[in-house]
């Protein structure tokens, strides 16, 4: 690691320090802000992100409580077919007006049960000789409660959506996390492969122009009779050769910018499609020494892929649960308490069977004031506790879904585990193609030196006609080539480390990205070098 320390510090002028001076600078920071403002696909997750916290809330007004009020308006006759109707000669059956209205306020309760207050007032005038009052006022409140003793007292609908909500929410995290991290790592993949094809550029033009000057060594030395005529056509040739490696580097420069602007750019009329970037931070040129056990741990806390799966498995236990309640039988305990009240003013039309007169009471004569103070004087108590069953025989639809549920979640381990050994390996790789581009890098340093000297000593050479045209430009060649490799070893360095922070997780860390909520925040004091 330190000679490649010192290989990797020689080589830092390979991208970026000698890039062709053209175009637009482009920083790798505003490059994946850009990306992280402007992808599609970030975007769709922010989106799911707000589904999922919406969906939280939607879950959570389960425990909103429900207000409901009835008022009605009712005028009837009704035609009985009895000798006692009640009716008022010369009306053929008794008549009566209605005026009736009730509030009522449901609430669930976090064990699964229901709470009710309702309350209700009502006039009634009745044209019948057998009603005692009218008009009669009446009023009343009662209290309700249903809780479950068995199926339903741990979880029940509701519980379970809030608690599948909130593991769903965090899936989206987690999935937004894994979008900004691939899409960091491509974009700096893109980065670096841009970086490098336009320094091949510059290479190509160099080759060019060094066949350029070996061909007008060649005419002078044509011109001073020391070389005949047909050795010119060798450079000729040479340099044709080389100007179509030029263009082939020019085009897949152009291609790589391109796929650099689709990872930025959102808009298809955005003016910087028209325009040349130029990459302008340089490579990082210190040594990473990597630890595996560490990396391994490091991935396996926080790896989005592994956070989802383990979200996965707790949203199935949330599942099973709610099957293994409904296999209990549905026992609730039922109780309500309440008051009624009554009042009005005597019947004109009533009348006594046997010649007794007939008395209302004192309590019951008034308006609907006094129905409300026969309520608090607790007249007419109404009190009932009971329990309710409900066993359906056999229960072979519940049985079948906790047997289902459970071999969901032995399906969803396996892929926990399968997801576990993948990331295992992606480290691994990562930690082998880190290690193995600083030898390609050292390999491909020491052979551009190489190369460098062999064409000073051929030019040298045939300087003194000790060399031949074929020489000369095959050792051209030979450093054309070594500087390519050079320049492919160091972009090939800069997309490991990339794929080391990706593989352990770190990436977002590294560069300093934050994730709040649905925003995703590049911090400038450190992100995307």
């Amino acid at each position: 690691m330190k000679r490649a320390a010192v290989l990797v510090l020689l080589a830092a002028g390979a991208l970026g320090a000698t890039e062709p001076e053209g175009g637009r600078p482009l920083t790798l920071f505003d490059a994946t802000r850009q990306a992280l403002e402007k992808n599609h696909d970030i975007a769709i997750e922010r989106d799911s992100f707000r589904i999922a916290g919406a969906s939280v809330l939607k879950a959570d007004g389960s425990y909103d409580p429900n207000f409901r009020l009835i008022a009605n308006y009712r005028d009837h006759t009704d035609p009985l077919n009895s000798a006692l109707s009640g009716a008022v000669p010369p009306d053929l059956g008794p008549a009566y007006t209605n005026l009736a209205s009730s509030v009522a306020l449901t609430q669930l309760l976090p064990t699964g049960g229901t709470v009710s207050l309702a309350g209700l007032v009502g006039r009634d005038t009745a044209m019948s000789q057998f009603a005692l009052l009218t008009p009669a006022y009446t009023t009343g409140f009662s209290i309700d409660l249903r809780q479950p003793l068995l199926q339903g007292l741990s979880i029940d609908p509701a519980r379970r959506a809030i608690r599948v909500a909130k593991l769903e929410k965090d899936r989206s995290v987690a999935s937004l996390r894994r979008t900004v991290a691939d899409t960091v790592a491509s974009v700096e993949r893109s980065y670096w492969t841009l970086a490098a094809t336009r320094r091949a550029v510059l290479v190509a033009q160099k080759s060019v122009a060094l066949a350029e000057e070996q061909k007008a060594n060649t005419v002078a030395r044509i011109e001073a009779g020391v070389l005949p005529e047909s050795d010119l056509s060798q450079p000729v040739a040479e340099v044709e050769r080389r100007k179509g490696e030029l263009y082939a580097a020019q085009e897949l420069a152009k291609q790589a910018e391109l796929q650099l602007k689709m990872q930025i750019l959102a808009d298809p009329k955005d003016p910087l499609w028209n325009e040349t970037l130029r990459p302008v931070t340089p490579p990082e040129t210190a040594p990473r020494p990597v630890d595996l056990a560490t990396a391994l741990t490091e991935a396996e806390a926080l790896r989005p892929e592994l956070q989802d799966a383990s979200l996965r498995v707790a949203r199935q236990d949330v599942e099973i649960e709610a099957a293994k309640d409904r296999v209990k039988p549905q026992l609730d305990l039922v109780a309500s308490y309440g008051r009624r009240g009554l009042a009005g003013s005597p019947n004109p039309n009533i009348i006594s069977f046997g010649g007794s007169p007939i008395v209302v009471p004192e309590p019951l004569v008034g308006s609907l004031g006094r129905s409300f103070g026969t309520i608090g004087s607790n007249e007419y108590p109404d009190a009932f506790v009971g329990v309710a069953l409900n066993l359906p025989i056999g229960n072979r639809t519940a049985k079948a879904d906790t047997v289902i549920a459970e071999a969901q979640k032995r399906q969803l381990q396996t892929v926990q585990d399968q997801t576990r050994q993948r990331v295992a390996v992606e480290v691994r790789n990562a930690v082998l193609t880190l290690e193995t581009s600083l030898q390609r890098l050292e390999a491909a340093r020491a052979g551009r030196t190489a190369a460098e000297v062999q064409l000073r000593a051929e030019t040298e050479r045939f300087a003194v006609g000790l060399s031949t045209n074929f020489l000369v430009l095959t050792r051209q060649n030979d450093l054309a080539t070594a500087e390519l490799t050079e320049l492919s070893a160091l972009a090939d360095y800069q997309k490991a480390l990339t794929a080391m922070a990706r593989s352990t997780g770190t990436l977002l860390a590294d560069r300093k990205i934050l994730i709040k909520d649905d925003a995703v925040v590049l911090t400038a004091e450190g992100g995307a070098r």
